[in-house]
């Protein structure tokens, strides 16, 4: 379904540190994972809010298939290069008036991941547009950290409502509305926000977190899974693909990981 994702396509995440929209997949296969979505909704209850939903993958074989999904890779290849690993999953729902935001923030000011060879990249399953809480993006923030603070916040999506000081200009966001199916790519020191959900209908999305393997934890052990490439670095304690869903082993690999990943994300990095 995607055209290639072109050199000249790859200059512009470069210069802006994002690139959008980018289909991959029709809006029927969009629609399939919704269902996906529902039916592990149904049986385990609510999959997303503050500090839930990482690495899914590790517990939907559906969602493992996806971080494989060779049209995402592809492009992700021509900015990281032949060697990939998926290091986190996000289902991102929003319900209509439900106020769940995220505030400005840089991902790589709290991931405790460097060098900074981290792309995003994000896949609307059900439309995201202004109304419905979608993405905005500050071009050319990449190049430069930001300080951030921790903030309360019921309502911030995000772990600790990691929130930047400065350097935000509302004039010169970009919106990132995409359409199911289409998927927008952002580099690690991205500053990004999203408003709350004003519409009328849900707005799903699923964030999927690729690194080069030359990438290295610096808060402390940390897990990944290959996706494309090898693995000749070893920085990343391996992660392994669940058989079924929800299945006792992929349980038990889902909550190793999460141990090692909340002590980044809750501990102060």
């Amino acid at each position: 379904m995607s055209d290639a994702f072109s050199q000249a396509d790859a200059r512009l995440f470069h210069d802006q540190g994002f690139f959008t929209p980018f289909r991959v997949m029709s809006a029927a296969e969009a629609e399939e994972i919704y269902s996906h979505i529902e039916a592990a909704e149904k049986t385990r209850g609510s999959l997303t809010g503050k500090s839930r939903g990482l690495k899914y993958h590790l517990l939907m074989t559906w969602l493992d298939q996806l971080i494989r999904h060779p049209a995402i890779l592809d492009a992700v290849e021509k900015l990281l290069g032949p060697d990939i690993l998926c290091w986190s999953t996000s289902l991102l729902i929003k319900e209509p008036g439900d106020g769940t935001h995220v505030s400005w923030h840089q991902d790589l000011n709290y991931w405790g991941l460097a060098p900074a060879d981290v792309v995003t990249a994000w896949l609307a399953v059900t439309p995201a547009r202004r109304a419905t809480g979608c993405m905005r993006m500050l071009a050319g923030s990449h190049t430069r950290e930001i300080a951030h603070r921790d903030t309360v916040d019921d309502k911030n999506l995000l772990s600790r409502g990691q929130t930047m000081e400065s350097g935000i200009d509302e004039a010169r966001a970009t919106f990132i509305e995409l359409e199911p199916g289409e998927i927008s790519l952002h580099h690690g020191n991205m500053a990004h926000a999203s408003g709350p959900n004003t519409g009328d209908a849900r707005r799903v999305g699923i964030a999927i977190r690729y690194l080069a393997a030359h990438v290295r934890p610096t808060d402390g052990p940390d897990s990944a899974i290959l996706v494309r490439g090898t693995d000749g670095h070893g920085h990343f304690q391996a992660e392994t693909a669940p058989e079924t869903d929800f299945d006792p082993a992929a349980v038990a690999e889902f909550e190793r990981v999460m141990a090692l990943r909340r002590a980044v994300l809750m501990d102060g990095a």
